[in-house]
Protein backbone atom coordinates (compact mmCIF):
# COMPACT_ATOMS: atom_id res chain seq x y z
CA UNK A 1 0.00 0.00 0.00
CA UNK A 2 2.72 2.44 0.86
CA UNK A 3 4.04 2.17 -2.71
CA UNK A 4 1.43 4.78 -3.57
CA UNK A 5 3.60 7.34 -1.79
CA UNK A 6 6.40 8.82 -3.87
CA UNK A 7 8.41 11.97 -4.44
CA UNK A 8 7.02 12.70 -7.92
CA UNK A 9 3.36 13.10 -7.06
CA UNK A 10 1.42 15.34 -9.48
CA UNK A 11 0.57 18.85 -8.41
CA UNK A 12 -2.87 19.44 -6.99
CA UNK A 13 -5.59 20.28 -9.51
CA UNK A 14 -8.19 20.86 -6.78
CA UNK A 15 -8.21 20.86 -2.99
CA UNK A 16 -6.16 17.65 -2.93
CA UNK A 17 -3.42 16.21 -5.10
CA UNK A 18 -3.97 13.17 -7.29
CA UNK A 19 -1.82 11.18 -4.86
CA UNK A 20 -3.95 12.30 -1.91
CA UNK A 21 -7.09 11.17 -3.71
CA UNK A 22 -5.51 7.85 -4.73
CA UNK A 23 -4.45 7.17 -1.14
CA UNK A 24 -7.90 8.11 0.11
CA UNK A 25 -9.61 5.66 -2.27
CA UNK A 26 -7.08 2.93 -1.46
CA UNK A 27 -7.59 3.50 2.27
CA UNK A 28 -11.38 3.24 1.91
CA UNK A 29 -10.98 -0.07 0.08
CA UNK A 30 -8.42 -1.34 2.58
CA UNK A 31 -10.45 -0.71 5.74
CA UNK A 32 -13.31 -2.82 4.40
CA UNK A 33 -11.00 -5.84 4.08
CA UNK A 34 -8.84 -5.52 7.18
CA UNK A 35 -9.03 -8.49 9.54
CA UNK A 36 -10.35 -7.85 13.02
CA UNK A 37 -7.76 -6.32 15.31
CA UNK A 38 -6.06 -4.17 12.65
CA UNK A 39 -6.46 -0.53 11.74
CA UNK A 40 -5.27 1.63 8.84
CA UNK A 41 -4.21 5.27 8.87
CA UNK A 42 -2.99 7.71 6.23
CA UNK A 43 0.15 9.31 7.65
CA UNK A 44 2.51 11.55 5.67
CA UNK A 45 1.61 10.16 2.25
CA UNK A 46 1.44 6.47 3.20
CA UNK A 47 -1.19 4.01 4.33
CA UNK A 48 0.03 2.44 7.56
CA UNK A 49 -1.59 -0.71 8.92
CA UNK A 50 -1.01 -1.68 12.55
CA UNK A 51 -2.48 -4.25 14.94
CA UNK A 52 -4.39 -3.55 18.12
CA UNK A 53 -1.94 -2.83 20.94
CA UNK A 54 -0.81 -5.34 23.55
CA UNK A 55 -2.50 -5.66 26.92
CA UNK A 56 -0.21 -3.13 28.66
CA UNK A 57 -0.77 -0.64 25.83
CA UNK A 58 -4.55 -1.01 26.02
CA UNK A 59 -4.56 -0.85 29.82
CA UNK A 60 -2.66 2.44 29.84
CA UNK A 61 -4.85 3.97 27.12
CA UNK A 62 -8.04 2.86 28.88
CA UNK A 63 -6.87 4.03 32.31
CA UNK A 64 -6.12 7.45 30.84
CA UNK A 65 -9.47 7.60 29.05
CA UNK A 66 -11.27 6.56 32.25
CA UNK A 67 -9.57 9.43 34.07
CA UNK A 68 -10.52 11.90 31.36
CA UNK A 69 -14.14 10.69 31.37
CA UNK A 70 -14.41 11.58 35.07
CA UNK A 71 -12.51 14.85 34.63
CA UNK A 72 -14.70 15.98 31.71
CA UNK A 73 -18.02 14.86 33.23
CA UNK A 74 -20.61 17.62 33.01
CA UNK A 75 -18.62 19.56 30.40
CA UNK A 76 -19.24 19.94 26.69
CA UNK A 77 -16.26 17.66 25.90
CA UNK A 78 -15.72 13.90 25.95
CA UNK A 79 -12.83 11.45 25.74
CA UNK A 80 -13.03 9.12 22.74
CA UNK A 81 -11.28 6.03 21.40
CA UNK A 82 -11.31 3.92 18.22
CA UNK A 83 -12.48 6.73 15.96
CA UNK A 84 -10.97 8.29 12.86
CA UNK A 85 -9.65 11.85 13.03
CA UNK A 86 -9.78 13.37 9.55
CA UNK A 87 -7.40 16.10 8.38
CA UNK A 88 -8.15 16.71 4.71
CA UNK A 89 -7.23 13.41 3.08
CA UNK A 90 -5.25 12.19 6.08
CA UNK A 91 -6.66 9.68 8.57
CA UNK A 92 -5.30 9.38 12.11
CA UNK A 93 -6.52 7.11 14.89
CA UNK A 94 -5.27 8.35 18.28
CA UNK A 95 -5.27 6.00 21.24
CA UNK A 96 -7.41 8.60 23.04
CA UNK A 97 -8.62 12.06 22.07
CA UNK A 98 -10.75 14.87 23.47
CA UNK A 99 -13.40 16.55 21.33
CA UNK A 100 -16.82 18.20 21.73
CA UNK A 101 -19.37 15.81 23.18
CA UNK A 102 -22.07 16.55 20.58
CA UNK A 103 -20.27 16.67 17.26
CA UNK A 104 -22.66 16.53 14.27
CA UNK A 105 -21.19 19.71 12.79
CA UNK A 106 -17.67 18.37 13.25
CA UNK A 107 -18.20 14.99 11.59
CA UNK A 108 -16.71 14.67 8.10
CA UNK A 109 -19.24 14.90 5.26
CA UNK A 110 -18.91 11.19 4.49
CA UNK A 111 -19.34 10.26 8.15
CA UNK A 112 -15.96 8.50 8.30
CA UNK A 113 -14.66 10.43 11.28
CA UNK A 114 -14.39 13.66 13.21
CA UNK A 115 -12.57 16.64 11.71
CA UNK A 116 -9.17 17.33 13.22
CA UNK A 117 -10.14 20.99 13.63
CA UNK A 118 -12.55 19.96 16.42
CA UNK A 119 -10.03 17.87 18.37
CA UNK A 120 -8.58 19.58 21.45
CA UNK A 121 -6.14 16.89 22.59
CA UNK A 122 -4.68 13.61 21.33
CA UNK A 123 -2.89 10.87 23.24
CA UNK A 124 -0.56 8.21 21.90
CA UNK A 125 0.70 5.28 23.97
CA UNK A 126 3.90 4.29 22.17
CA UNK A 127 3.96 0.73 20.86
CA UNK A 128 7.08 -1.47 20.86
CA UNK A 129 9.03 -2.21 17.69
CA UNK A 130 11.23 0.11 15.67
CA UNK A 131 8.62 1.08 13.07
CA UNK A 132 5.86 1.45 15.66
CA UNK A 133 8.06 3.68 17.81
CA UNK A 134 8.97 5.81 14.80
CA UNK A 135 5.31 6.12 13.80
CA UNK A 136 4.12 7.14 17.26
CA UNK A 137 7.06 9.39 18.23
CA UNK A 138 7.88 10.99 14.89
CA UNK A 139 5.39 10.62 12.03
CA UNK A 140 2.19 10.99 14.00
CA UNK A 141 3.68 13.79 16.08
CA UNK A 142 4.33 15.75 12.89
CA UNK A 143 0.87 14.89 11.56
CA UNK A 144 -0.87 16.15 14.69
CA UNK A 145 1.18 19.35 14.66
CA UNK A 146 0.41 19.83 10.97
CA UNK A 147 -3.29 19.43 11.77
CA UNK A 148 -2.99 22.12 14.47
CA UNK A 149 -4.21 19.94 17.35
CA UNK A 150 -3.46 22.05 20.45
CA UNK A 151 -2.32 19.38 22.95
CA UNK A 152 -0.49 16.13 22.20
CA UNK A 153 0.43 13.69 24.96
CA UNK A 154 2.88 10.79 24.50
CA UNK A 155 3.16 8.01 27.06
CA UNK A 156 6.28 6.05 26.21
CA UNK A 157 7.38 2.86 27.98
CA UNK A 158 10.33 2.64 25.60
CA UNK A 159 11.86 6.09 26.12
CA UNK A 160 14.64 5.66 28.71
CA UNK A 161 12.93 4.26 31.85
CA UNK A 162 9.50 5.46 30.81
CA UNK A 163 8.71 9.01 29.81
CA UNK A 164 5.64 11.25 29.45
CA UNK A 165 5.95 14.00 26.87
CA UNK A 166 3.45 16.86 26.77
CA UNK A 167 3.45 18.91 23.57
CA UNK A 168 1.63 22.22 23.03
CA UNK A 169 1.77 25.26 20.71
CA UNK A 170 1.52 23.47 17.35
CA UNK A 171 3.19 25.10 14.35
CA UNK A 172 1.33 23.62 11.36
CA UNK A 173 3.62 25.19 8.75
CA UNK A 174 6.68 23.54 10.31
CA UNK A 175 4.82 20.41 11.50
CA UNK A 176 6.29 20.80 14.99
CA UNK A 177 5.14 21.61 18.52
CA UNK A 178 7.00 24.63 19.85
CA UNK A 179 6.54 23.78 23.54
CA UNK A 180 7.58 20.45 25.05
CA UNK A 181 7.64 19.11 28.61
CA UNK A 182 9.19 15.71 29.35
CA UNK A 183 8.92 13.97 32.70
CA UNK A 184 9.89 10.43 33.78
CA UNK A 185 7.36 7.92 35.04
CA UNK A 186 6.63 8.61 38.68
CA UNK A 187 6.48 12.39 38.09
CA UNK A 188 3.18 14.22 37.60
CA UNK A 189 2.55 16.41 34.57
CA UNK A 190 -0.53 18.61 34.13
CA UNK A 191 -2.36 19.54 30.92
CA UNK A 192 -1.95 23.33 30.71
CA UNK A 193 -4.79 24.35 28.39
CA UNK A 194 -7.99 23.36 26.65
CA UNK A 195 -10.98 21.42 28.00
CA UNK A 196 -8.64 19.01 29.85
CA UNK A 197 -6.74 21.86 31.54
CA UNK A 198 -5.72 20.73 35.02
CA UNK A 199 -5.90 17.01 34.25
CA UNK A 200 -2.84 15.27 35.66
CA UNK A 201 -0.93 12.26 34.38
CA UNK A 202 0.95 10.42 37.09
CA UNK A 203 1.55 7.00 38.64
CA UNK A 204 -2.12 6.04 38.47
CA UNK A 205 -1.73 5.92 34.69
CA UNK A 206 1.96 5.19 34.00
CA UNK A 207 2.84 3.20 37.10
CA UNK A 208 5.66 4.23 39.45
CA UNK A 209 9.07 5.47 38.42
CA UNK A 210 11.49 2.76 37.36
CA UNK A 211 14.86 2.12 38.90
CA UNK A 212 17.82 2.20 36.47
Amino acid sequence: MTALANESAPEATGPYSDLDEALWLAWQAAVEKLPEGFRAEIIEGSIEVSPTGRYSHGRTANDLRDGLVLFLAGSDYAARQDMNVIDGRKVLIPDVFVAPRDTPEHVSEDGIGIKASAVAMVVEVVSPGRDDVSRDRVRKRRAYARAGIPVHLLIDDHDELGMVTLLTAPNPDQAVYDDEVRVPYGTTVTVPEGPAKGFTIGEEITGPGRAP
